[in-house]
């Protein structure tokens, strides 16, 4: 096992550029700093910098291990703030990234509780229909919708069996009638959800063991869920939300639930994390309050 002394070595050489800076902003001679990396590559057995009396790199070795490194670092770093902690307020800051229509409809009211209930967290918000990534983005933790496609990252669930709703306004209904099965969706004015330059224009629905597939169209196509969300207010057509996104709007009956017999497209809802020592104190609370959250207002 390496020392934590020189695991904060490598990382500081890495980011200064520098073997002699790293040594002084631990307080190191530079001789103690090169000693410390060397231990570190006899003991993995690789260079994890290349090293010239000018300059000094990162081997590709390196820069693999550097991400890890940066990760172990900072879980100790959590486990000593939560020892120090105990008893104490939650604080640090919260990076976190969310769909766009859920953010600003549901998420940030929620959020302005959270705070109330942990003032000394800070919070820095992303909210974009695209997924964030979480190795490359300043984010820490992201909400997403549907089935994890990236192995490498943890999901911790927060409504594990969500699933999408056909749904629109009191106004359309009464003006163009109400489908009753999936395939009359077909004949009406669907309000689609554009995703990286394709509209979802097939949508799902399950009754017991049967699965519909319907093609739908219309002439209102976003790659905003929230300008989607509007159309339906407005009378425009059928949606095809999370559920999450318009249990507020069906509750307070400016939606109504279409096919209560099917069930739409299982889409379910993550706090998703890059890794398990990143699923901090804070992720964890926050991870409870959103769980409770959403319970209450899928039942409201």
């Amino acid at each position: 096992m390496s020392s934590i002394l020189d695991l904060d070595v490598f990382v500081r050489t890495a980011d200064t550029g520098s073997l002699s800076a790293a040594a002084r902003s631990l307080n190191l001679t530079p001789a103690a700093a090169s000693i410390a990396l060397k231990r570190l590559e006899t003991r993995l057995g690789i260079r994890l910098l290349a090293r010239s009396t000018r300059s000094m790199r990162l081997t590709e070795e390196g820069r693999r291990y550097l991400d890890s490194v940066r990760v172990a670092l900072e879980a100790l770093s959590e486990g000593e703030q939560a020892i120090k902690q105990q008893g104490q307020s939650l604080s640090g800051l919260l990076q976190l990234a969310a769909p766009s229509d859920f953010g600003r409809n549901v998420l940030l009211g929620w959020l302005d509780e959270f705070k109330v209930e942990h003032p000394a967290i800070r919070l820095q918000l992303l909210l974009n229909d695209s997924n964030a990534d979480l190795f490359r983005d300043t984010v820490d933790i992201a909400l997403r919708f549907g089935v994890p496609q990236d192995s490498s990252l943890v999901a911790l669930p927060v409504v594990p069996g969500h699933h999408r709703i056909a749904c629109a306004s009191p106004d359309y209904l009464a003006r163009h009638g109400t489908p009753r099965t999936p395939a009359d969706l077909a004949q009406h004015s669907t309000l689609r959800y554009m995703r990286r330059g394709r509209a979802n224009s097939t949508w799902y629905f399950r009754q017991g063991a049967q699965l519909e597939e319907v093609e739908v169209s219309g002439d209102y196509l976003s790659d905003d869920g929230e300008i989607v969300r509007r159309w339906a207010l407005a009378g425009h057509g059928i949606a095809y939300k999370a559920n999450l996104d318009v249990a507020r709007d069906i509750n307070a009956g400016r939606l109504v639930p279409l096919l209560p017999d099917w069930q739409g497209e299982p889409t379910p809802f993550n706090l998703m994390c890059p890794h398990r020592l990143q699923v901090s104190e804070r992720v964890k609370v926050l991870h409870r309050f959103l769980q409770a959250r959403c319970e209450a207002l899928l039942h409201e």
